[in-house]
């Protein structure tokens, strides 16, 4: 998932972005407010983390400039501000949470995922299909081809995960924080042995093969090459 910090204090900058980085995230970094603002206006984030007092514009006028767009991607602030009437004005030009600092990291990402599995459209994202795999998300069901596959529920956030970042090599370290909400230990496989469970549903009675090891590297889903 791909989202967008606007912050212009350095250090709370870098640190944002290397641990939502390492959360799984992309992340886009503007370190004022007219870059935020043209990159919250062009880009295809899912979700913005927003700073108040920024140099050129401030985070009101790029809150009320993407509403009056019609940009509904959810907006988290992150501010030092921390008067109520600063928390309603916030809110009433359509922020979707208010978080002040200083701030745990850990809470800022527990709201991030939040707002995140919130969402703003989910009926626009019903469904996602790579090939003839079809994940059906409000039932949580997978087929290939239109044959049913049955998956326990970390199989299919496993499997959701490959196909929402098709084509990317995920790591081992990333497949456990974002599927089992855990650190990576080296000494365990449980990722590895829930991808040959997988694949050994996904792929063994269907062509083509989606799933593939990259050595030293992780997993990915993706259509393979003309060539392969």
């Amino acid at each position: 998932m791909k989202l967008l910090v606007v912050e212009d204090e350095a250090k709370t900058a870098d640190y944002l972005r290397q641990g939502l980085s390492e959360a799984g995230f992309v992340v886009d970094l503007a370190r004022n407010g007219l870059d935020g603002h043209h990159l919250a206006m062009t880009g295809d984030h899912e979700l913005i983390v927003l700073d108040v007092m920024l140099p050129d514009v401030d985070g009101w006028r790029i809150l009320r400039a993407l509403r009056e767009a019609g940009r509904d991607v959810p907006v988290l602030f992150l501010t030092a501000r921390d008067s109520i009437d600063d928390r309603v004005k916030g809110l009433e030009l359509g922020a979707d949470d208010y978080l002040v600092k200083p701030f745990a990291f850990t809470e800022l990402l527990a709201r991030v995922r939040t707002l995140l599995r919130r969402g703003r459209n989910p009926a626009l994202a019903e469904k996602l299909q790579v090939a003839d795999l079809v994940l059906d998300l409000p039932r949580r069901r997978a087929s290939r081809g239109g044959t049913r596959i049955n998956l326990s529920n970390k199989e299919f956030a496993l499997l959701e995960l490959l196909v929402r970042r098709q084509g990317e090599v995920l790591p081992r370290s990333l497949i456990a924080s974002q599927v089992w909400d855990m650190n990576f230990d080296s000494d365990t496989n449980v990722i590895d042995v829930a991808i040959r469970r997988l694949r050994a549903k996904v792929d063994d009675a269907f062509s083509p093969k989606l799933i593939r090891t990259v050595r030293g590297m992780g997993y990915t889903l993706d259509l393979p090459d003309a060539d392969d």
